[in-house]
């Protein structure tokens, strides 16, 4: 056989060798249908909770947006559009906005309820006896439902109640009207709301310290770093974030304060919040469109404040090595 003989000969058999096998050609489609049903599966999952979430949150949202511009009273079954009109009936009337200086109260209780959550969850991280027990007894009213928290404290400030008997006995005699007195009335309700919450930021601020590396605390500890000295360079460093996120969220929940003081007075007394009003504006005088308004305007500038809160403090990384 001749050499080119011998190339023509080995030509086929370089393509048949070169040739992919029938099983690999045939299960490249099988991976790409793979791939595709991987990259859906989280989608699949996540499904239900995104459809919730649309449902009762931004379509909700987008409807009171939408009556904001309109006159409705919530009962006709017909309403017309009124453009800006509620808008400017607002912001017209600064009486209005005057409700948010009792926000000023419960903003006051939440900066006492930080630093209240912060010293006992550095209290509770270290090796102190029934931790456990006093972790579940602070974080319980947190669990309470706050129409059953309304009632039981509407019982602890009542004139010659639980809190006048025990003010006795320390000496403080006398009925003072807790719930009555415009002097009184909004500094109760901020501490209700301190007793209530405060468990909820101690729990945050314990995980947040159970994450720090125990190793920082025993080289602390070698240089004769005392409790106070560990706290300060190495716990508020540490949970920075989770302190700033606890002062977010306190300023947005003053500004939207409702439950408490809706059941303990009903906004009597020099008690109403901005929140309660807008419920009046709705149900009491029928005023849907404007109390609609009104939530519009609380939700900008909830959005406003938490911008420039972050602004202000930026998120930070905090490496702990």
């Amino acid at each position: 056989m001749t050499a080119a003989q011998k190339t023509r000969a080995a030509a086929p058999a370089a393509g048949r060798r070169s040739a992919p096998p029938p099983e690999a050609a045939a299960g490249q489609p099988r991976a790409g249908k793979r791939r595709r049903g991987a990259a859906l599966t989280p989608w699949l999952y996540l499904a239900a909770p995104l459809t919730l979430m649309v449902m009762f949150t931004y379509v909700p949202v987008a409807d009171m947006i939408g009556y904001s511009f309109t006159d409705w009273d919530g009962i006709s079954p017909t309403c017309s559009s009124v453009g800006g009109e509620n808008y400017t009936d607002l912001l017209t009337r600064p009486a209005r906005f005057e409700v948010f200086l009792v926000s000023g109260f419960y903003l006051a209780a939440s900066f006492v309820q930080i630093a209240v959550a912060l010293y006992f969850a550095t209290v509770l991280s270290l090796n102190t006896r029934f931790r456990n027990l006093f972790k579940g007894l602070l974080f319980f009213p947190y669990l309470i439902n706050g129409v059953a928290v309304g009632f039981v404290f509407l019982y602890f400030f009542q004139p010659d109640g639980t809190l006048d008997t025990l003010l006795r006995l320390v000496g403080v005699e006398g009925e003072h009207l807790w719930l009555g007195d415009p002097d009184l009335a909004n500094p109760s309700l901020a501490g209700v709301s301190v007793w209530r919450f405060m468990g909820l930021n101690m729990v945050l601020f314990l995980g947040a310290i159970q994450s720090i590396p125990p190793h920082l605390y025993e080289a602390a500890e070698l240089d004769g770093a005392n409790r106070w000295q560990q706290f300060r360079h190495i716990i508020a460093p540490s949970i920075k974030p989770i302190i700033s996120l606890s002062f977010v969220l306190a300023v947005s929940g003053s500004l939207a304060v409702f439950e408490i003081p809706y059941i303990m007075t009903g906004g009597a007394n020099g008690t109403e919040t901005f929140v309660i009003q807008t419920v009046k504006l709705a149900f009491q005088f029928d005023k849907v469109g404007l109390a609609s308004a009104s939530a519009v305007v609380l939700l900008i500038l909830i959005l406003l404040i938490t911008w420039v809160q972050r602004r202000l403090v930026p998120e930070e990384r905090v490496e702990l090595s």
